[in-house]
């Protein structure tokens, strides 16, 4: 069987998902929200975070780039850092619904979308001017984000009960 680019982007992304969804499989929000390792992340954080970066690269996808700030007051900072927790009145289902809405919005741009077009990135202290991204290669960096942080949620849940995503 033969499958289109875009099914394999979908499958891929898919995958991916799946394994981040999955660390947070049978949680309380107390244990979503839980440091389990050195690190600061928790499982509602990552998903939360993973649910932002989606949104803003599917945004990017669009034509919709934004500029990074310009500066880093406190209140920047903070709400980076409130991006990998959850905060007061956040639940780990509003943060998974959270996720499926972005997650299908995504999946949609990655049927119709040209995958060639191609952005040039947001001004960013560590970014060149003049780098332009097709819109294949944000589906991509989409993916491995999710991959990775799957990964760090992986080894969150094996610290806090035990479970494994794969194995």
């Amino acid at each position: 069987m033969t499958t289109s680019e875009r099914d394999d982007i979908l499958e891929f992304l898919g995958k991916h998902r799946y394994f981040l969804r999955h660390t947070a499989q049978g949680l309380t929000d107390e244990q979503a929200n839980t440091r389990s390792t050195v690190s600061a992340l928790t499982i509602g954080g990552l998903i939360k975070h993973v649910a932002s970066v989606e949104q803003h690269w599917a945004d990017f996808a669009q034509g919709k780039g934004e500029a990074t700030p310009a500066e880093y007051t406190p209140e920047v900072v903070a709400a980076w850092e409130n991006q990998f927790r959850l905060v007061e009145g956040e639940t780990l289902a509003d943060v998974l619904a959270e996720y499926e809405k972005v997650a299908a919005g995504t999946d949609d741009l990655v049927r119709t979308l040209d995958l060639d077009t191609s952005y040039e990135l947001p001004a960013a202290p560590w970014q060149p001017p003049g780098v332009f991204w097709s819109v294949r290669r944000v589906f991509l960096h989409i993916t491995a984000e999710t991959a990775q942080h799957a990964g760090h949620a992986d080894i969150i849940r094996e610290s806090i009960d035990g479970q494994k995503t794969m194995g």
